[in-house]
C-alpha cells in the first residue's frame, strides 16, 4: 500500500514560500492594472517585475514545468499542480514563475518534439524570456472538431507555403514566432496523420494579424495588448522546410504533439482554477462572517452555510480530481507511455474543475451582493473570465462524451440486466442445490 497525501518537507518548503510571494508581491500588482495599460505601463510592468522574476529563478523555481536537461526541475505533474493552485490566484502569477500560457506549453512542445537546433533557436531564448510565442491551432470553421481544420501548408521545394484563416491564437500580436497547425497531407492522408505543428516569424510577410478579438473576460482589450486573442490571416505564408516542429520526421504528427502539450496543460489550468476558486471562497466566508442582516450575521443562516459546505466539498474534491490525475500521467510517463492513458481522469477534470470555479465565484458574487458586482472587488472580473474555462482546451460536452465513451468501455449490454433477481435466484438455486436439498430432507 502506498496511499500518502502528504507533501514532502523540502517542497513544502518551496510551496510555503511561494504563497507568500504570491500574497505579498504579486496579488498587490492587480490594482495598478490601469498603471500597466497606460502609455509607458509595459516599461513600467516590466521594471516592477524583474527583480521578482529574479527572485524565482534564485529560489530555482523558474520553469519549472520542464524537465532537467531542458533548464527545468523535473518536479512531474504532481508537484507542478500543487504550484499553479498557488500561481492560479494570480494572472501576472504565471510569467513571473516562466510558465505562463502560451509560452510554457510551447516551450514543453519544443522540449518533446523540437529537433536540437529548433530548441536552441526558439525554445531556450523563450524560457530566458527573451522572446514570446503564439500557438496558433482555432478556426472559426473547425470548432470542437480538429479533424476541420484548413489551414494549409503545401510543400514548395525548401518551403513551407501556408494558407489559412485563424482565431484566437492567444498572444499572436505581441509574439515573435507562432506554432501553426496546418494541414500537410493530402485527401487520401488519415485526418490524425495529415496536420503537422510550422514554426512561423510573426513578422514573416504574408502573417497578417487582423485583430486581438475582445471577450466577455476582456471587452476593451486592444490590439497589441499581452494577453489578446488574434484572429490571423495566413495568406502565402513561406518559411523554411526546417521549420515544422520535429523535422521531417514531424510531418504529420500534429494531433500527437498537441496531445503532449495539451494534456499537462489540463492539469496546470485545473489546479489554477482552484487557487481562483479558493480565493473567491475566502471572500465567501469572510463575508458571511461579517455582514448583519435580518438578526444575525450570515454565517448563522441556512442557506449561506450551505453554500459553504457545497463550496468546500466541490473544492475539494476537484482538487483531489485533480491531483489523481496529475499522479496517473506521472505513472505512465516514468513507465515511458502516452498520457492520452489517462484520457478519462484529465476530461473529467476539466469539466469538472470549470463548474467549480465558476460555482464558488458565482456564490461569492451573491453573497456579497451589489459589492460583488461592482469592480471594487475583483469577483466581477474573475466571473467573466471564469466562463471561458467550460471552452478552451476543449468545450465541456467534448471531454463528457471522451469520459462517457471510455467508461463505457469497460461494460457489455445485458438482457436480461446483470441484476435481474429472478434470473439471480435461479442461478443461485443452482449453485448451491446441494445444500438446499440436504436442509429440505433434514427439515
Amino acid at each position: 500500500m502506498a496511499w500518502d497525501f502528504e507533501t514532502e518537507p523540502e517542497f513544502e518548503e518551496k510551496l510555503e514560500w511561494m504563497r507568500g510571494f504570491v500574497r505579498d508581491e504579486i496579488i498587490p500588482l492587480e490594482t495598478l492594472a490601469d498603471v500597466w495599460r497606460a502609455p509607458g505601463g509595459r516599461e513600467k510592468f516590466a521594471t516592477v517585475t524583474q527583480p521578482l522574476k529574479d527572485e524565482v529563478r534564485r529560489r530555482g523555481l523558474w520553469a519549472a514545468h520542464l524537465p532537467p536537461d531542458m533548464g527545468g526541475l523535473g518536479f512531474g505533474q504532481v508537484k507542478l499542480g500543487l504550484m499553479h493552485e498557488i500561481l492560479g490566484q494570480c494572472g501576472y502569477a504565471p510569467s513571473i514563475f516562466g510558465n505562463n500560457a502560451p509560452d510554457s506549453g510551447n516551450a514543453e512542445l519544443l522540449a518533446v518534439g523540437g529537433t536540437p537546433e529548433q530548441r536552441e533557436t526558439w525554445m531556450q531564448p523563450l524560457l530566458e524570456g527573451r522572446l514570446r510565442s503564439c500557438f496558433s491551432m482555432t478556426e472559426p470553421g473547425a470548432g470542437a472538431d480538429p479533424t476541420l481544420l484548413s489551414t494549409s501548408a503545401m510543400r514548395d521545394g525548401d518551403e513551407w507555403v501556408i494558407n489559412g484563416h485563424k482565431w484566437f491564437s492567444s498572444n499572436a500580436s505581441v509574439s515573435d514566432f507562432l506554432i501553426v497547425m496546418a494541414r500537410t497531407g493530402d485527401a487520401d492522408t488519415s485526418a490524425y496523420k495529415a496536420y503537422s505543428m510550422i514554426i512561423v516569424p510573426t513578422r514573416t510577410p504574408g502573417v497578417n494579424i487582423v485583430r486581438d478579438v475582445p471577450t466577455m473576460g476582456e471587452p476593451d482589450h486592444r490590439t497589441g495588448e499581452p494577453g489578446g486573442h488574434a484572429e490571423i490571416v495566413y495568406d502565402n505564408v513561406r518559411v523554411p522546410f526546417g521549420n515544422v516542429v520535429g523535422g521531417a520526421d514531424g510531418i504529420g504528427q500534429g494531433f500527437a504533439l498537441a496531445q503532449k502539450r495539451l494534456g499537462p496543460g489540463r492539469i496546470h489550468h485545473a489546479m489554477r482554477w482552484l487557487g481562483q476558486s479558493r480565493r473567491a471562497f475566502d471572500m465567501l466566508c469572510e463575508r458571511a462572517l461579517t455582514r448583519y442582516t435580518h438578526g444575525s450575521i450570515l454565517a448563522e443562516k441556512q442557506m449561506v452555510q450551505d453554500w459553504i459546505a457545497e463550496s468546500y466539498a466541490e473544492m475539494q474534491a476537484a482538487r483531489l480530481l485533480t491531483l489523481q490525475a496529475a499522479w496517473k500521467m506521472d505513472k505512465l510517463h516514468e513507465a515511458g507511455k502516452h498520457y492520452s492513458d489517462a484520457r478519462v481522469e484529465i476530461g473529467v477534470i476539466k469539466f469538472w474543475g470549470a463548474k467549480v470555479l465558476y460555482n464558488v465565484i458565482d456564490r461569492a458574487i451573491q453573497i456579497h451582493g451589489s459589492l460583488g458586482y461592482t469592480t471594487d472587488l475583483p469577483l466581477e472580473s474573475m466571473y467573466r473570465a471564469a466562463r471561458a474555462a467550460r471552452i478552451y482546451d476543449g468545450p465541456d460536452e467534448v471531454h463528457k462524451v471522451t469520459v462517457a465513451r471510455q467508461i463505457l468501455k469497460g461494460y457489455r449490454p445485458s438482457d436480461p440486466p446483470l441484476e435481474h433477481i429472478p434470473t439471480r435466484r435461479a442461478a443461485a438455486e443452482q449453485k448451491f442445490a446441494d445444500v438446499l436439498d440436504a436442509v429440505s430432507i433434514n427439515g
